[in-house]
């Protein structure tokens, strides 16, 4: 059974992966027909890109697949560059092997130095955009934890990602499964950042890596994340939802603080979900209540309230409690802030007393009552998240 589990997700994350390439693929194509489409309303002459496998990338006349058959001959041969009925073949390289053959229509000098300026540019964005990908990728497994610590090391170097630098990470909740409006939206505010990567591991989340200077703080961080809630709101009415965790010092602890925005995403449902920003390190007590086992849960609430449960008093009970801890025990405070007669409040109070045998003017029962709150709200949460 848990093997079979095992694979699903396998498949499902190999999905995941293949969607998401196919996507990148798809942007970087329509990136080269608006570059061929931009040379031939300078140039005047009709041009095509074409896979080794004779499929049209990008075109500006209709008949380009006629040519399918000279092109496979074309990157089968030694040549790098050919002149075929009335076309200039260029050779476009990915490393040693060819990735692209493309064709341009005439066979003066002045065609042949545009062909080679076209195949060059092309080059060069076939580059950008393998390196773009392969950095996400690699941002991507270094956050599930997909890789050795070596690998690590070596492949961020390869792609010249600095091993040593101040990071903190962000989980962008959208609500939206695929939103590449949102995604597009995170991505605009941090164009031309270098040091930042915006991906996504789910179907739900947007991951924000943010590389960090020394002089930044987590105030300024937590008002960065409200701006993005704000541009979110603004630019695609999404009501965003975002937590983020812990500044790790070099790339291979981003898989902590990645899962610790998870965490602080999941503590703020439970816990503190009028918010919409949500920091790892102000979680407080709400942070070790999620980490308890549900079975000591409910030995505590059998033990604290036998035969009951905080949150089964009514709602004005439970607003005046909210009110007094948000008051420090202040009757007085509190009577004011309720509009009520200091008499109702300690009448409520005793009340509760009288039901539970806590008496919440006293600092000891308050915590335990206040720590059952939580703990309700904590079992309600986890019940509907496997139900």
């Amino acid at each position: 059974m848990y093997s079979l589990f095992l694979w699903f997700m396998i498949i499902a994350a190999q999905n995941q992966i293949t969607e998401e390439k196919e996507e990148l693929q798809m942007a970087y194509n329509q990136m080269l027909q608006s570059t061929i489409e931009g040379v031939k309303s300078i140039a005047r002459t009709d041009l095509c890109l074409m896979d080794t496998e004779g499929n049209v990338i990008a075109a500006t006349n209709e008949d380009a697949q006629q040519y399918k058959e000279s092109v496979l001959a074309f990157v089968d041969s030694p040549a790098e560059i050919q002149v075929v009925q009335g076309y200039q073949y260029f050779k476009i390289m990915d490393g040693t092997s060819v990735e692209y053959a493309m064709l341009i229509h005439g066979d003066g000098d002045d065609i042949y130095m545009i062909g080679k300026l076209v195949a060059f540019q092309i080059q060069n964005l076939l580059s950008a955009y393998k390196e773009k990908y392969d950095k996400e990728n690699f941002i991507k497994n270094v956050l599930l934890d997909n890789m050795l610590l070596v690998d690590i090391y070596n492949k961020a170097k390869k792609l010249h990602i600095e091993a040593e630098a101040r990071r903190l990470v962000f989980v962008i909740e959208t609500n939206r499964q695929r939103d590449n409006h949102a995604m597009e939206v995170v991505k605009s505010l941090f164009t031309g950042r270098h040091g930042d990567y915006i991906t996504a591991v789910d179907e739900e989340n947007i991951i924000l890596v943010k590389e960090l200077e020394k002089r930044d703080t987590y105030e300024e961080m937590h008002q960065l994340a409200k701006t993005i809630v704000d541009l979110l709101n603004t630019e695609a009415m999404i009501n965003a939802k975002i937590a983020y965790g812990t500044v790790v010092q070099n790339i291979k602890d981003i898989s902590r603080s990645y899962n610790e925005a998870k965490m602080a995403m999941d503590v703020g449902k439970i816990f503190y979900d009028e918010k919409s920003v949500i920091a790892y390190n102000k979680l407080g007590i709400g942070r070790l209540i999620y980490q308890l086992p549900i079975p000591l849960c409910k030995m505590f609430m059998d033990e604290v309230f036998p035969g009951t449960t905080p949150d089964e008093f009514d709602e004005e009970t439970l607003l005046t409690i909210r009110k007094f801890f948000d008051n420090s025990l202040n009757v007085s405070e509190t009577a004011r802030q309720l509009y009520i007669h200091r008499n109702t409040l300690v009448y409520r109070l005793d009340k509760v007393n009288k039901a539970t045998g806590l008496d919440l003017r006293v600092f000891e029962d308050a915590i335990t009552f206040e720590i059952a709150l939580m703990v309700v709200r904590y079992m309600n949460y986890m019940e509907r998240k496997h139900y």
